[in-house]
């Protein structure tokens, strides 16, 4: 059996932190709350639109949805308890990711032009200068639970490969891996923050990718086959089948589901997710933060058409070499790559996986420390308003989250059941919708709202929508919301919102 050993994985994985601490030295030098928050305002729109790429798909894409491709309906009503699953899963996801294109125009369009009017060094600021106190705190506690939580399973994902391939050789306990892996991403993020992400996650994305194609073209040399000659092979193959229409809307696969529930997502988890607009809100102006955007949209079609085929081309590869399918879609690649794959295609793997899995997470600690110490302690990136204790208390809440996400990964080692990205997409629906609702109130009405009420009716909005959901295969003749989700709990918050709402003139 091919594979890589341990000690092998323990010395390329020391030799990637290496890279970043020495990128994080080089953009770190004489950092200030401004460039933890902001790079200065001086990033290079090329640089954040590459690396976001990284930062968006995450660890959790780069082995849960080549795994979901050769997922039967069995398998799939078992992962994500959607029990209207009627067929195989194959290339629906671009579906969801044709919708990501409208959600991403929106942003360009309408969201970014409103950041960069007002200066905002948090997202949630506008909706403290819209609305009032509590509910920027609203805004920014949903953003603070999601993030935390989306952090947590994305490092969760990292560990549970590497605890298996490595850490259980050397006796190291999971606890003790998770350690690790925290204070090593704390390490290099503390001081020289969203700046030092913007270059890792150029890095990072670079890695994955490569990592993405000399898996392709490994697969295809051994089928015989050039890589333009294996692409071409997938779109040929029962895998490729990407749009779902047959079925109706009780399917969580049909078409206009997945791509408004695409759109959605893209609106919520990236136009109103500090994590992601922050990098947007570092380029020098507005026109290049749109060229960023724009160029990003292009390139993310791209990429997660190429982690499809490489999904198909794992179960092509399985079957050819007879390999049980592992119960757990998402451990398919790892175990192919780690376990039977030659070592040069292991250790780019590895590379890949992990740059996918810690571009997230580094990010995501950097953005909850942002939004903590902007929209809760009130630090400015204004160097002018600075205190004398603000840089004291930005480092002592960038530890507090890095130990808050170490405990929630430990935690996570016990819900692992089913693939990653369902149950990640499944808490977005419950935590970001208060904050489409609350955003999309603000834009479209130009009504006040009683702020002291926001929070509880923003938190009773979102439980009437956990409920619909749970519960809406029997109130609705079989049909499930899935991802769409997100536009339901967005309007329960709207109309909510409306009833403690009043015209300025009242």
């Amino acid at each position: 059996m091919k594979g890589i050993t341990p000690q092998t994985i323990l010395l390329v994985i020391s030799g990637y932190f290496v890279l970043l601490m020495v990128i994080s030295w080089l953009t770190s030098r004489k950092a200030t709350n401004a460039t933890f928050f902001s790079a200065d305002n001086k990033s290079p729109w090329y640089l954040v639109a590459f690396g976001m790429i990284g930062a968006s798909l995450s660890g959790v894409t780069f082995i849960s949805i080549p795994g979901v491709v050769g997922a039967t309906p069995e398998v799939m009503k078992m992962l994500t308890g959607e029990a209207t699953v009627k067929a195989n899963i194959y290339f629906s996801y671009m579906q969801v990711v044709m919708g990501y294109v409208l959600g991403y125009m929106i942003i360009a369009l309408v969201l970014l032009p409103l950041y960069y009017r007002m200066k905002l060094t948090s997202i949630y600021q506008y909706l403290g200068q819209r609305f009032g106190y509590y509910s920027q705190k609203a805004g920014a506690g949903y953003f603070l639970l999601s993030r935390i939580v989306g952090a947590s399973f994305r490092i969760y994902l990292v560990a549970i490969v590497l605890q298996k391939f490595m850490m259980d050789s050397f006796g190291i306990p999971f606890w003790a891996t998770i350690l690790l892996m925290v204070s090593l991403i704390w390490a290099y993020t503390y001081k020289g923050g969203i700046k030092t992400i913007i270059y890792t996650d150029t890095l990072q994305t670079l890695f994955m990718l490569i990592a993405v194609v000399a898996t392709i073209a490994y697969i295809g040399s051994s089928m015989g086959q050039s890589f333009t000659e294996v692409l071409t092979t997938v779109k040929h193959s029962e895998y490729s089948k990407v749009f779902f229409f047959e079925n109706g809307w009780s399917d969580p696969n049909f078409f206009f589901k997945q791509f408004f529930s695409g759109a959605l997502m893209a609106i919520v988890m990236t136009g109103l997710d500090q994590d992601m607009m922050q990098k947007n809100l570092t380029c020098k102006s507005l026109k290049e933060a749109q060229w960023n955007m724009g160029s990003f949209v292009f390139v993310l079609f791209f990429v997660n058409g190429l982690f499809l085929a490489l999904g198909a081309l794992l179960y092509m590869y399985a079957g050819n070499i007879g390999l049980a399918l592992p119960k757990a879609t998402d451990q398919l690649y790892p175990l192919l790559a780690l376990k039977h794959f030659p070592t040069y295609i292991s250790i780019t793997f590895l590379i890949g996986f992990v740059a996918a899995a810690f571009s997230s997470a580094d990010s995501a600690l950097t953005s909850l420390t942002t939004s903590f110490s902007t929209d809760f302690l009130g630090i400015s990136s204004n160097p002018e308003e600075a205190q004398p204790n603000d840089k004291r208390k930005r480092m002592m809440t960038h530890i507090a989250f890095s130990l808050i996400v170490m405990a929630l990964v430990i935690v996570a080692d016990q819900l692992s059941e089913g693939a990653v990205i369902n149950k990640l997409f499944k808490f977005a629906g419950y935590t970001y919708g208060p904050l489409l609702g609350m955003f999309a109130f603000g834009i479209m009405t130009s009504r006040k709202i009683k702020d002291n009420l926001v929070i509880p009716v923003t938190l009773g909005a979102a439980v009437l929508a956990v409920i619909l959901d749970l519960n809406s295969a029997r109130l609705f003749n079989g049909f499930t919301f899935g991802f769409f989700i997100l536009a339901v709990n967005g309007l329960i918050t709207f109309l909510a919102l409306w009833l403690i709402s009043f015209d300025d003139e009242e």
